[in-house]
């Protein structure tokens, strides 16, 4: 039948060898479940049960006894598992005599005091001063509740070494179920304790008879003697003789245990300060442990260690302490200033910062580090804008020589020096990759021509003022964000304690950060005023004071910004402000970019309609002069597609995001705005004029083509090669016709849904700068019908000296 467990399995035991009585630890595998559960263990064929302290199911601890063989096995029984078995074996040494005046580097086994008057309802281990099994048979503990025990014996106690022992709440609480015979052998073996006790008194007595005999016999003989004798003379002689007697005996007995005792001396000091050095290693040990810790990384070991050092030794006086103490505090001051360099070290995320906060505020570091660290990162902030700006500048210097090199400028460099910068790879990266890169089909530069051999990327390359803006709010997004957070933990106290365990810390961070709100603000605003004239000094330079202009400018401007640009740059820094308004920074703080951006849409719906402007006037240029069947040609098209084009580029940048104005809030930019309008208007209506009065010679109509199905109006187009001026003046005249009743209506509806103000003044004024048009040219046409007849008629109405004064005026 098997076993409900498995058989013991000893596995160890510590030491592994040892003289008999040695106290030893055995470890293994099912070495039983509780006290009750061991019935059996022989070390080397001793049986070592009545010493044996059973500590869990793999640890047992016991003394060696007088074993009969030299090396044998370790063997646990128990109830649940039987005999088991052993992989180690202990080997018994035999101990050596020492005698008295022998040198012995055996340390004596002190036993361990143990206070009686704790742990009383806890069991006591044999090995200790009481047994745990009085009685000598199996305790099987009851279930009798402990309250009602107490209740029905008061003032009593189960502990057999109390003095209120009570015999029959022991028996109920250890043995309830125990049957009569064993309660009887229990008797049997109470009264064997007591004669083994009986009898080891006795012997102790017998072994001394021996020499209580001997004095006693001593002591009859001096008496008999000085009975014999009978004068006091023999009595003061034996008296001196026994004093000197005891004398040389009291001396021998010194100089032969003098050397003994001074040895003995010695081995108690040496052993007190092995005991010192062994109590209070810790502290000895603990500056090597704050160097290798601090190597290591482990700064939260040294401060836990640091702060029990300073609760145990911070106020000795023993001078021993003392001095290890204040080697401690050496290695602790440099541990802050460590932790402190780190802290300011930049660039740092945001963890490493709170943590080092945390360090230095467990250290007790001087001043505020926190405040130190938010400072430090608002420098580095600004620093790296200045060092954006400043690589954009040497880039921009470079691109410039590079120029000159491509053309063969070559004087211009002395010693062609630059022929060997790394800056002058094309291949490099010099500029961030733009946000959404516009397509190469627009137009960024108008009116601006460049030679056939130039690359067709570098034509549609982003300008450095764009890529510099794009970097530099993608600088500031990316570090201020840290920044906000670390001033918003250090406001909440959340440095020091994420839960306000340290309330102390936490009240002093928020009273500082209240101390310091508006130190910090002023670092937000310094950063915001800094982005933006950074900004303004590389887009609107205008805007910025000379100071200003010297400090945050010194752009090279070739070339104006296109409006496809500006607008590229608005979208960049509303995705700026859109992030920094998401860190719940005020309003208020950002104010000033809502003012760049709208500055920034101004001026590009001012660039783009100049721009526009410019574009109109070039459309004589494109003027084929092919009639359709309505007399009209392609221009008042073009025209009105201009326009249109253009509005819907400045759709984005007229709509107004969520805290932004209207850019035609201002009066001035509204009449601004009002007269570029109209200015474009007034430029189509010139190159109407200049197309319609432009010499016969100075148009070339070699490519020039009509429909088949024009009016006979027009017919003689098809047979003459080229237009002749009333065919011209007839298809403005049409044109413009077209334009008052068509175009300019349309494009009045498109200024009106895109938003702009004064669009009846638009339309009023170049209606009638059409109509004037249309009546200059309307007369030009009259008069060239009438030159041939006026001349044929003007010799016969002078011939007889007719003048009209002389005429009277129609009437009726």
């Amino acid at each position: 039948m098997s076993r409900a467990r498995q058989p013991p399995l000893v596995t160890g035991i510590s030491p592994n060898e040892g003289i008999s009585w040695t106290k030893v630890t055995i470890r293994g595998e099912n070495l039983g479940t509780g006290p009750a559960d061991l019935i059996g263990l022989t070390i080397c064929g001793h049986n070592c049960l009545l010493t044996a302290e059973w500590m869990s199911a793999s640890k047992i601890v016991c003394r060696v006894g007088q074993a009969k063989n030299d090396k044998g096995d370790i063997i646990v029984t128990t109830k649940s598992g039987g005999k088991g078995t052993s992989t180690v074996s202990f080997k018994l040494l035999k101990p050596e005599k020492i005698g008295i005046l022998d040198q012995s580097a055996v340390w004596v086994d002190e036993m361990n005091y143990y206070d009686m008057r704790t742990d009383r309802n806890k069991g006591i281990p044999p090995l200790s001063l009481r047994p745990a099994n009085p009685l000598g048979i199996e305790i099987d503990k009851g279930r009798f509740p402990q309250k009602d025990l107490e209740s029905l014996f008061p003032g009593m106690s189960a502990d057999f070494t109390s003095e209120n022992f009570s015999a029959a709440w022991y028996l109920i609480e250890n043995h309830s179920t125990t049957s009569f015979d064993q309660l009887k052998m229990a008797v049997v073996n109470l009264k064997k304790q007591a004669n083994k006790k009986n009898e080891g008194s006795l012997a102790y007595v017998k072994g001394g008879l021996s020499t209580f005999f001997e004095a006693q016999d001593a002591l009859s003989a001096i008496h008999q003697k000085l009975e014999a004798d009978g004068t006091e003379k023999v009595e003061g002689s034996m008296t001196q003789k026994l004093e000197n007697v005891l004398n040389r005996a009291s001396n021998t007995a010194d100089t032969l245990f003098q050397e003994v005792l001074g040895r003995k001396d010695k081995a108690d000091s040496t052993r007190n300060a092995l005991n010192v050095l062994q109590r209070f290693k810790f502290l000895f040990n603990l500056p090597l442990n704050i160097e290798r810790n601090i190597q290591k990384g482990d700064y939260d070991v040294v401060i836990n260690d640091y702060e029990k050092a300073k609760s145990l030794f911070g106020k000795t006086e023993v001078q021993v302490f003392k001095k290890y103490y204040a080697e401690v505090e050496t290695r602790i001051e440099a541990l802050r200033e460590l932790l402190l360099d780190k802290l300011l070290e930049t660039p740092s995320t945001l963890h490493d910062q709170k943590r080092y906060i945390r360090y230095l505020s467990d250290l007790h570091a001087p001043g505020d580090p926190a405040w130190q660290c938010i400072g430090a990162q608002h420098q580095w902030i600004l620093q790296l804008m200045h060092n954006c700006k400043e690589s954009y500048h040497a880039v921009s210097c470079q691109l410039m020589c590079r120029t000159v090199l491509t053309f063969g400028l070559f004087p211009l460099c002395p010693g062609n020096a630059l022929l060997h910068s790394p800056m002058l790879d094309l291949d490099s990266d010099v500029r961030p990759s733009p946000i959404g890169h516009l397509s190469q089909t627009a137009s960024l530069k108008r009116g601006s021509s460049f030679q056939a051999g130039r690359d067709d990327a570098w034509r549609y390359k982003a300008p450095q003022q764009v890529t510099f803006v794009e970097k530099l709010t993608k600088l500031v997004v990316s570090q201020l964000p840290n920044f906000w957070k670390l001033w918003v933990s250090y406001v909440n106290g959340s440095l020091f304690s994420e839960t306000a365990e340290k309330s102390g810390q936490m009240e002093r961070s928020k009273k500082n950060a209240r101390q310091r709100q508006n130190d910090f603000k002023k670092m937000i605003q310094e950063v915001m005023h800094s982005l933006v004239k950074l900004i303004r000094g590389a887009l609107l330079p205008f805007s910025l004071r000379e100071g200003e202009l010297r400090q945050y400018g010194g752009w090279e401007m070739k070339s104006e910004l296109s409006g496809q640009w500006l607008t590229h740059v608005i979208q960049t820094v509303r995705l700026s402000s859109e992030s920094l308004t998401a860190l719940e920074i005020p309003n208020d703080m950002l104010q000033i970019i809502q003012d760049l951006i709208l500055d920034l849409r101004v001026r590009c719906i001012i660039v783009t309609l100049q721009h526009t402007a410019e574009d109109i006037k070039r459309l004589a240029e494109k003027e084929d002069w092919v009639v359709d069947n309505e007399g009209l040609t392609s221009l008042p098209y073009q025209f009105e597609q201009c326009i249109i084009h253009s509005l819907q580029s400045l759709k984005t940048v007229l709509d107004c995001k969520p805290g932004e104005a209207s850019v035609f809030q201002q009066q001035k930019t509204q009449e601004d705005v009002c007269q570029l309008s109209i200015g474009i208007m007034q430029g189509f209506i010139d190159c109407l004029e200049q197309l319609s009065t432009k010499p016969d010679g100075d148009i070339d109509t070699s490519h020039l083509s009509v429909d088949v199905s024009s009016p006979d109006l027009f017919g003689s187009i098809h047979e003459e090669s080229s237009l002749s001026s009333e065919q011209r003046l007839l298809i403005a005249l049409s044109n413009c016709r077209y334009l008052e009743r068509h175009t300019f209506l349309n494009i009045a509806e498109h200024f009106e849904k895109h938003g702009f103000q004064g669009v009846d003044k638009i339309t009023q004024v170049s209606m009638e700068s059409l109509k004037e048009l249309d009546q200059r040219l309307f007369e030009m046409y009259i008069e060239f019908k009438a030159d041939p007849i006026v001349g044929s008629l003007e010799p016969g109405i002078y011939a007889g000296y007719f003048d009209w004064k002389d005429c009277l005026v129609p009437t009726g």
